[in-house]
C-alpha cells in the first residue's frame, strides 16, 4: 500500500514537473541580450499641486483617487496601487501595476477608468502638468 501511494506520488510530482516544464520561463526582456527582464508593468497618473491655501489641491486630488479607489483596484490582475506624494516638489502620482501579461488587456480599455479620473483632475484649482507614463517594475 505505501509503495503505491509512493509510486502514485512519484507519478504525480513527474507530471507536475513536466507541466511546469512547458511553462515558458524567460520573462519578456527590453535589450537585445535579453537582460533586462520584468514581470510588471505599471501605469503612473501624475501631476504638480499648488501650494496655496494649505495645498488644497492636494487635498482634493487625494479626495478624487479615494472616489476612483474602488474602480482601480478592480482593474483585473492588478497587483498594488500606490499613491505617492513629494512635498518638495509638489508631485502627486498614483500609479497602478499589473503582471506584464494582463496590460494589453487593460491597455485596450484605455486604462480604465484613466480618463475619467484625468479629466476630473484636470478640473481641480491648483492641478497642473498632467501627465501619463508606462513603465515596467523589478524587485531585485
Amino acid at each position: 500500500q505505501v509503495v503505491s501511494l509512493v509510486g502514485s506520488s512519484l507519478a504525480a510530482i513527474k507530471l507536475v514537473s513536466f507541466h511546469l516544464a512547458s511553462i515558458p520561463s524567460t520573462m519578456p526582456t527590453i535589450d537585445e541580450l535579453g537582460k533586462v527582464s520584468f514581470s510588471v508593468i505599471a501605469r503612473e497618473w501624475r501631476c504638480k499641486f499648488s501650494e496655496d491655501a494649505g495645498k488644497l489641491a492636494l487635498t482634493k486630488a487625494q479626495e478624487l483617487l479615494e472616489k476612483y479607489e474602488s474602480q482601480i483596484k478592480a482593474v483585473p490582475h492588478v497587483k498594488n496601487v500606490q499613491r505617492i506624494v513629494c512635498g518638495g516638489c509638489l508631485d502627486f502620482k498614483v500609479i497602478t501595476s499589473v503582471p506584464a501579461v494582463a496590460f494589453p488587456d487593460w491597455e485596450a480599455t484605455k486604462f480604465e477608468p484613466e480618463e475619467a479620473f484625468l479629466k476630473e483632475l484636470a478640473e481641480i484649482d491648483g492641478i497642473t502638468a498632467i501627465e501619463t507614463q508606462t513603465y515596467t517594475l523589478t524587485e531585485m
